[in-house]
Formats: C-alpha cells, structure tokens, sequence
C-alpha cells in the first residue's frame, strides 16, 4: 500500500462536500468511504442530508444507512470496519475518497484509536444520578472545569460523551483530551481536503438545507422515530428538537429555529476541529474537478 492514497474531503455541513467527493471519485474512478456517524443509520434519511438515490447510483459508497438505530455501531467497530475496506479496496484502486463530518471518526482511520482508561462504573453512575437530577448544565459546568480543551470540541449537548469525558477527569485527575493527543504517525498516505467557504454564505446554506429538508418530509421522517426518542443514536440535530416539539415542550417554528440554530454553533465547531487538528488543503468547494486533480497530482504524481 505504499502508493496508495486516502484522500479525506472534510468541512463543516452544508458546505458541498457530498457534491465535491462523487465528482473527484468519479475522475479517479475509485469509490467512496463515508466518515460521518450520522448516516450509518437506515431510518435516518432526510435529517441526516443521506446522498440521494441518483447521487449514490453515481458512486459506489460504503457505511452509509448500513445499520438500524437498533444496532450498537461504535467508533471503534467503525474504524475496524473501515480498515478492512480500506485494504480490500487498494486492491483495486490506487486512491480511495474518505468524505464527512465525523472528524473523530476520520482520526480512527488516519491515526487508530486513543487509549482512554476505563473508569470505575460507580463514577458514571453518580454522573448519571446528578445528570438525572440537576440536568446537563451542571455536567456541562463540571466538564468546562475539568477539562476546558475538551469543552469547546464536544457536542454539549450530548450527555453521554460529557459523561465519558467526566469519568475519565475524575477517575485520572487528568483532562481528558491529554488521552486524546496520539503521535502524529499516519497509518496511511493521506491527503486532507477541507472545504471553506465565507461564513454568511455558509450559515445561508445551512438555513436553506433546513428548509429543504422540512419540504422533504422531516417532520414525518422524525415523527416516525418519536417513540425511539431515548435511544442515544436519535440524540442529534434535527431530531432532537423535533422530538420537544411532538411532545409539547416548544412551538413547530421554535423547534425549527433551534435546528437551524443548532446546525450553525455545529457547523461552527467543525470549523474550529479542522483548524486544530492536521495540515488540510484549503480549497473553495466550487473549485473545478481539473483544477483539484492538479493539485492532487501535484502530490501523489
């Protein structure tokens, strides 16, 4: 595999990294590995921005709607999953297109996974018991203490990994982001292509895939899933605001505020992840397929 290539497409969402990847894996006639841990989800379509049917006729991808929300899917069976495929694929293709938004999920492949010490269970338990009790501001205040690194990279509003996070602060007396620092040694050669884009025009783009979305059928892709609520696969944009809607906590037009909201302060922190993490090529996402291969070309040969 020394002349083989993965080349990462990364970016915040909505930018047109779907777009960019099907064309470039078509002028490399080569296939596509998904990196965003949203889409391996069947039931989840439309709030997800899954390629559509004639998008993924174009381009043969892999770990996209591969399982049911029902299915435990971790980072780590998805790095393990992906390698194989990796390997499988250079068989036959000298270059392969890794495409997402998931960027811990690229890291795996990139780099392997971190060697995170396990806590004692007793600690997530009283994690648990106070995020029941109090709510998710007071793991939210304790993680920005603990760990004020790792603060501005997670998702807050997801209390499992502000749990994981904490245990690990408490059990180590460590941050747990110094567990998150890996050699930079690459399993792989690999080319990092971030897209970037003015950020009025990338939040208008946000806006209107929202809007697309709801005409789309949304509302009725979600309310299908509202009695699965609790599983930690549909704690996402899109759905768990939805979800507050259907049960009565918020007006239809609040809960679409918030999802547009909410797809903004994410797209936000993509942004700062790939500032931080890695040397990218920084590149328009309208850029032509030509001028894009000689730049490629101008690195691989």
């Amino acid at each position: 595999m020394m002349g083989n290539y993965l080349i990462s497409i990364s970016g915040p969402t909505a930018i047109g990294k779907t777009t960019l990847s099907i064309n470039l894996a078509k002028e490399l006639n080569t296939e596509i590995i998904s990196f965003d841990s949203r889409q391996f989800y069947k039931e989840m379509s439309i709030g997800t921005a899954v390629p559509n049917k004639l998008e993924l006729d174009e381009v043969k991808h892999h770990f996209i709607q591969h399982k049911s929300i029902h299915h435990r899917y971790n980072i780590s069976t998805f790095s393990s999953d992906a390698k194989k495929k990796i390997k499988e694929l250079f068989i036959k293709n000298k270059n392969v297109i890794l495409v997402g938004g998931s960027y811990m999920y690229l890291k795996s492949i990139i780099y392997g996974i971190d060697d995170i010490p396990k806590a004692p269970v007793e600690i997530r338990d009283e994690l648990n018991t106070n995020y029941n009790k109090i709510g998710i501001e007071h793991l939210q205040n304790q993680l920005k203490l603990l760990d004020p690194e790792y603060y501005q990279k997670v998702d807050l509003s997801n209390h499992r990994r502000l749990i994981r996070a904490l245990e690990v602060c408490l059990h180590t007396k460590k941050p747990f982001s110094s567990f998150l620092k890996r050699p930079n040694k690459k399993n792989y050669n690999h080319i990092s292509i971030s897209l970037k884009m003015e950020r009025e025009k990338l939040y208008e783009r946000i806006n209107n895939r929202v809007d697309t979305m709801l005409k789309n059928g949304l509302i009725e892709e979600v309310k299908t899933l509202y009695s699965h609520r609790e599983l930690n696969t549909l704690n996402t944009i899109g759905y768990k605001e939805l979800f507050k809607y259907f049960g009565g906590f918020c007006t239809k037009d609040k809960a679409i505020d918030e999802i547009k909201k909410n797809t903004r302060r994410f797209a936000k922190k993509q942004i700062t992840w790939l500032n931080n993490n890695d040397d990218h090529y920084w590149i328009d996402p309208e850029i032509s397929i030509n001028k894009l291969k000689d730049k490629l070309n101008q690195v691989i040969g």
